[in-house]
């Protein structure tokens, strides 16, 4: 499959910025992830950057993945401009999200995952009966629209019941920001 410009721009700054990290004191985080009480008070260019800073090599390893695996087809179908039109609002919406409902935090969020499971969301409405493969711990085949309610039923249950440091809402964000925005855009076309 060919990488188109969007997804291998995507892929680019991520990984820089991933080097980065790992060379930068930790207060790098700090200012550019996150913070939703900074944020608040003017760090406002952190509703952005903090879709690039990764919290481990896992973590940006199953991003950029499924940013390839899910993003080249998105873009091939949409074109350049509206592929990364709907990463951005997804990712900023999930970021939005995050700090409406924890905007005395000074816990930096980081990673790409809600616009990630934006673009989950998108392949599954655009795609619903395209059947991927699973590795879990065995191949099982599972048609697209049920993925995405297999990972939504899975960051629901760990907002709601697990004890770790992920940022379950904003990847439910980036799933909820997805299907408005595609719901408005349909409605709009036709």
């Amino acid at each position: 499959m060919v990488i188109l410009k969007g997804v291998r721009n995507l892929l680019i700054i991520n990984l820089v910025v991933f080097v980065v990290q790992l060379i930068v004191p930790q207060t790098f985080e700090v200012y550019f992830g996150l913070v939703p009480a900074m944020f608040l008070r003017g760090y406002i260019y952190q509703i952005v950057t903090y879709m690039f800073l990764h919290g481990g090599f896992f973590h940006i390893i199953v991003n950029m993945y499924v940013l390839w695996l899910f993003g080249s087809e998105l873009e091939f179908f949409w074109g350049t401009r509206e592929f990364m039109k709907y990463y951005f609002i997804t990712g900023v919406g999930a970021g939005l999200i995050y700090v409406a409902f924890n905007h005395s935090s000074y816990i930096p969020v980081i990673g790409a995952s809600g616009a990630i499971f934006g673009l989950l969301l998108a392949f599954g409405m655009l795609f619903p009966e395209r059947e991927l493969i699973l590795f879990i711990p065995l191949p099982i085949r599972v048609k697209a629209k049920y993925l995405v309610f297999i990972f939504g039923g899975i960051e629901l249950f760990g907002l709601l019941i697990a004890k770790d440091n992920i940022a379950h809402l904003a990847h439910l964000g980036g799933l909820a920001v997805g299907y408005l925005y595609l719901r408005w855009k349909r409605r709009r076309l036709y």
